[in-house]
């Protein structure tokens, strides 16, 4: 064999040991490669239950939270009167109050049950609004409906009754007014004790408040 064919030979040799080398090389990393890709598919396949599991949970506890919080349960409280009141009491006050200030607008209306439940209040008259409304002194009568008989006359306005019950809840814009007069109607003598022996607090629609 020529030297010429050795050398052939030999370096068919190596390019056959190259090739192999080199084919090895790639499966082995291709390999590794397929299984990294594989691995990674694999894990994103099983975790996409775990996300939509997850992301629906969320979904579904917001719901609940935020539709707990449309529905969140309230209280009202009820509204109860301040004084309880006899069934012959409560008529009282809304006949005096109608009488006295018939003409004037509901919160004058309110100024008159005011001074009547203060005066039930205060250790210087009765007890009970029938008591005070019909109370006299030396013979006269504390207000001049129940004098002329005008208290058992009169027709009960719903203002009036508005205004009573806004009294009996509690509301006082009386400054802590015991007396009321219309000056315009009470006689001079009458009106000479109220500035004189009173303390004059203010005035409203027709009638002046003393304490």
């Amino acid at each position: 064999m020529s030297v010429r064919t050795r050398y052939r030979k030999y370096i068919l040799s190596l390019l056959l040991s190259s090739l192999t080398a080199a084919a090895a090389w790639f499966c082995t990393e291709a390999g590794g490669f397929c299984r990294e890709t594989a691995g990674a598919a694999a894990y994103a396949c099983e975790m996409r239950p775990v996300r939509e599991v997850t992301e629906t949970s969320v979904r579904k506890d917001m719901k609940e939270i935020l539709s707990k919080k449309r529905v969140m349960e309230t209280r009202v409280l009820e509204k109860r009167p301040v004084r309880e009141l006899s069934e012959t009491d409560y008529e009282t006050l809304l006949r005096i109050v109608e009488a006295e200030a018939g003409g004037e607008d509901e919160n004058g209306k309110l100024l008159v049950a005011n001074v009547v439940l203060n005066r039930v209040d205060s250790p210087l008259f009765p007890d009970t609004v029938r008591e005070v409304v019909y109370q006299q002194d030396y013979g006269v009568y504390q207000f001049s409906p129940v004098k002329d008989g005008r208290i058992e006359r009169v027709t009960v306005s719903d203002e009036t009754r508005r205004a009573v019950e806004r009294a009996v809840y509690g509301e006082d814009i009386s400054r802590g007014a015991l007396y009321f007069a219309a000056r315009s109607k009470a006689s001079g003598e009458s009106m000479r004790w109220f500035d004189s022996s009173l303390t004059w607090l203010f005035a409203y629609g027709g009638h002046e408040f003393y304490g």
